[in-house]
């Protein structure tokens, strides 16, 4: 696999909503403290008036949010994963998708790829939480052309948004002619020894893994899920026709998760055996993210021999 430029997604959110903020004066964005991190704070030096630091208190945010929401605004509400989806989620739950306002939920440092902030920072289990909620609408960008499509599509969409965005800085994979689709996976290859169907970060991880089977005979294609839920039910059907073997990768718990999403299409429509990479069902630890996500069986390594063996 050719040398790509890195960025981490959480960089290109914060870079997109100040061009989002310059066409669209409905935009208005929060965050709990961690606008440095969160890169948000690249939209309050340019719309200051249109930024609320509500500090660490997320469940206020959320609820803040949801009042900004029924005055006609779009609020990007921003902090960590783990504080978002897990210390917000009542707030969420009540203050937002039961009323089905008009709120994206933009969640940083996501999965064991935060890192060195180890296992109570490592949010395995927000997809999860998420795509259990109705009226909620989840989606989860593998790179920096994604992500600024994603920015700006989720605020045409009416009603509750989470966006699933990481720390670590991933291959920039696409390029900027590329077409997205709200609701719709993109294809890489037409191999049919197997479907290895990927979202955030491990997508690159799928794609090194899909140029080294080639090299083996072993011709697979690269199935990039961005949006988990609606899910893309032609695409998990069609790749469970044409291939022999199904995997899916995720950084992510393997409960409920984009493995989960993909085997209950798949059991209720065309019932097939998925091997499900992702966090067996426990927490994660301090370090070095690449090295965790050889760790925990997500990488290019894992995928291989996830096909080789299903």
């Amino acid at each position: 696999m050719k040398e790509f430029e890195k960025k981490a997604t959480r960089q290109s959110y914060g870079e997109e909503l100040v061009c989002l903020g310059r066409i669209n004066p409905k935009v208005v964005v929060l965050d709990a403290d961690l606008s440095g991190a969160t890169k948000t704070n690249l939209f309050a030096k340019k719309f200051p008036k249109r930024f609320f630091d509500i500090g660490i208190a997320e469940q206020d945010m959320m609820g803040t949010a949801a009042g900004l929401a029924t005055c006609g605004n779009i609020p990007y509400a921003s902090t960590f994963a783990v504080f978002a989806a897990g210390r917000a989620y009542d707030q969420i739950r009540t203050s937002i998708c039961y009323p089905k306002l008009n709120v994206k939920i933009c969640a940083t440092h996501a999965g064991i790829t935060v890192g060195e902030d180890g296992a109570t920072h490592q949010m395995l289990e927000d997809i999860n939480l998420m795509r259990g909620l109705p009226n909620m609408k989840v989606m989860s960008t593998s790179d920096d052309v994604q992500t600024r499509w994603a920015v700006e599509e989720i605020a045409k969409i009416e009603g509750p948004v989470y966006l699933r965005l990481s720390r670590l800085a991933t291959p920039i994979l696409y390029d900027e002619s590329q077409k997205f689709e709200f609701g719709k996976g993109v294809q890489w290859g037409d191999g049919t020894d197997a479907t290895v169907f990927a979202t955030g970060v491990t997508v690159a991880e799928a794609l090194k893994a899909k140029e080294q089977l080639a090299k083996e005979n072993i011709h697979i294609r690269v199935v990039d899920i961005h949006t988990i839920k609606p899910i893309d039910e032609e695409i998990i059907l069609r790749s469970a026709q044409e291939t022999k073997q199904l995997v899916t990768v995720e950084d992510h718990s393997v409960i409920g998760g984009l493995g989960a999403a993909v085997s209950d299409v798949l059991s209720m429509k065309y019932p097939k055996k998925v091997k499900r990479l992702g966090i067996q069902d426990c927490f994660g630890k301090s370090g070095n993210a690449v090295e965790l996500m050889h760790a925990f069986q997500i990488d290019q390594e894992a995928i291989v021999k996830a096909v080789k063996e299903s």
